[in-house]
């Protein structure tokens, strides 16, 4: 039996896993969450983990919660919010009635702060935050001690509370753990525990005027949750001190934070940053444009859930950063799409063919299998005509040897329907441009075989050209020229590292008129030219639209084949 590649990989979390069931560690629970900022789109890097929370929780009869770290109320919008939610959905993970916000423990955060204080674990500071900075020191310089850190526990108690009813300014004040300005790691030198901010927050309104910090937030959320593995990226590893640390100092429900690499994907950015400079600038046309990597913009493209997951199966989890080839990604939605997409013609460039041998007013309705992978999907009907549209790009007048297509005195078939030769080429006269051609077919070759057993090289797709549907079609390709840019365009001016011909947008296809009834997001391979989707935002009933997902030629199969033959 051959391999199953989408089976679950063995993985140090899941060996981690297996390890506290033998141990009962939490009891024989696996409770995990994904604790997304609700500042910006998912993308593709964030349908890891979610993969990897909700996978995780499902294989060991778990629970995963969908919490959001809204403790910045100056970057969060209910925009994100709700696009988050549809996008986990849309992978195909549920949460049940495990939705959560960080702002919902704001009351108890709160009080462990108030706690930390009294303990002697915590203090108001009234550093600057250029000063905090310079007072931590570096790798090789330990911290200086702020002269603030030895206030009473009284007067801490005191500017807290005024803190939190607004007496202050933003950036005056914050509450700093009191921990180690000489540890080694930086985290760990007094970190901010609050901060003001006068701002109105999308879920508590202006009930607050200080809010917590990640690292603070983040380790207790997972603790009033009861989560058992905490899996963040693999930059929270120095931070796990920090989250050992207040769990421990508060003596609360303590679970384990585990780090794996986060996913690096070529020709991609993955920073929130840069992301957003993509759709403030108006390199894309928002965060749901096909060629952004978030998840939206991937729906909207035409990847399908089965794919991404498959993708992030496969991909596996690592301790260590690496980089992901585009061409894995794109190999997995083709892999997917090959088996669920109807088979369809669609001429992109049309070029005019006329058949002079044909009857003029005859119409013939030949049979067209659905899907060869899958005999249940059937056929249908597709018209064919004295005058049909071929690809402009499938007729050369001079061809060079290999060019198996159509040229002056040359024969190929057309794909379920005759044998025809090309006999005449029109051109317009001014600019000698080829604009139609005339053919002739043999009548005996009906479905595209000879029986006198002459063979013919090429195979054209075509399209009636009195039963055409016109259609745009927008061919995508990688935004960015380089293919690691984090580091390459780093620095540079990012408008250079864009790829100019990442959209090309073709206004006068002709499809066939199976397709009249294609509705948003519906998913189909164009014979020859790729797989598209019906762009869910643009595309209306008598103006579709179809995104192109990917082409049909896979780069990554290639590379696999020639693994296993070397």
């Amino acid at each position: 039996m051959a391999p199953d590649n989408n089976a679950p990989q063995s993985n140090f979390i899941r060996n981690i896993i297996a390890e506290d069931f033998k141990t009962n560690k939490f009891g024989g629970r696996v409770h995990t969450r994904f604790p997304p900022e609700p500042n910006g789109y998912l993308h593709i890097g964030h349908a890891k983990s979610i993969c990897l929370n909700f996978g995780l929780a499902a294989e060991n009869n778990g629970l995963c919660n969908l919490r959001f770290d809204d403790t910045n109320p100056t970057k969060e919008e209910l925009e994100y919010v709700e696009s988050i939610i549809e996008d986990v959905r849309w992978l195909g993970f549920d949460w049940g009635d495990r939705m959560y916000y960080a702002s919902d423990y704001f009351d108890q955060l709160y009080e462990y702060a108030l706690q930390l204080i009294r303990m002697g674990k915590a203090y108001v500071c009234d550093l600057s935050p250029d000063e905090i900075r310079e007072y931590r020191g570096t790798l090789t310089e330990p911290g200086r001690e702020s002269p603030y850190r030895n206030r009473s526990v009284e007067e801490n108690l005191d500017l807290f509370e005024r803190m939190r009813a607004g007496e202050f300014e933003d950036g005056s004040r914050v509450l700093r753990a009191k921990i180690d300005m000489a540890s080694p790691n930086l985290n760990m030198r007094d970190p901010v525990i609050y901060r003001i901010l006068h701002a109105e927050h999308h879920r508590t309104g202006d009930k607050w005027c200080i809010y917590p910090m990640y690292d603070f937030t983040h380790c207790l959320s997972d603790s009033i949750e009861g989560i058992t593995h905490s899996i963040c990226t693999l930059e929270f590893e120095d931070h796990r001190p920090l989250y050992d640390w207040f769990l421990d100092e508060l003596g609360v429900y303590h679970p384990q934070q585990i780090e794996f690499a986060r996913l690096n994907l070529t020709y991609t950015v993955m920073s929130k940053r840069r992301l957003s400079e993509l759709v403030e600038k108006g390199f894309v046309t928002g965060w749901d444009d096909p060629r952004m990597p978030t998840i939206s913009g991937l729906r909207r493209r035409g990847y399908t859930p089965e794919s991404i997951r498959t993708f992030c199966e496969r991909i596996g989890v690592a301790k260590r950063d690496s980089m992901v080839d585009m061409a894995l990604l794109e190999h997995c939605v083709r892999e997917d799409l090959n088996r669920r997409a109807n088979r369809v013609m669609g001429v992109l460039r049309p070029l005019r063919v006329v058949i002079e041998n044909y009857p003029e007013n005859q119409v013939e309705e030949l049979e067209a299998i659905n899907n060869p992978e899958d005999p249940t999907m059937g056929t249908r009907k597709v018209p064919f005509s004295r005058v049909l549209y071929i690809e402009r790009d499938d007729f050369m007048e001079d061809p060079p040897k290999k060019f198996f297509r159509l040229g002056p005195g040359r024969e190929v078939r057309l794909r379920y329907a005759y044998y025809i030769k090309c006999v005449d080429v029109v051109k317009e006269e001014k600019t000698g441009e080829v604009i139609e051609l005339r053919c002739t077919y043999d009548p005996a070759t009906k479905g595209g075989y000879a029986p006198d057993g002459r063979k013919v090289k090429g195979t054209l797709h075509w399209v009636s050209a009195a039963h055409a549907i016109q259609a745009e079609a927008r061919l995508y390709d990688k935004l960015l020229l380089k293919a690691n840019p984090a580091s390459e365009c780093e620095g540079a001016d990012f408008r250079d590292c864009l790829n100019p011909d990442s959209l090309v947008t073709l206004s006068s296809c002709s499809v066939e008129p199976s397709l009249a009834g294609a509705a948003p997001g519906d998913y189909f391979q164009f014979e020859r030219r790729g797989y598209f989707c019906v762009d869910a935002k643009d595309s209306a009933p008598g103006a579709l639209v179809f995104n192109r997902t990917v082409p049909l030629r896979d780069t990554w199969a290639k590379i696999q084949k020639a693994q296993k033959n070397s």
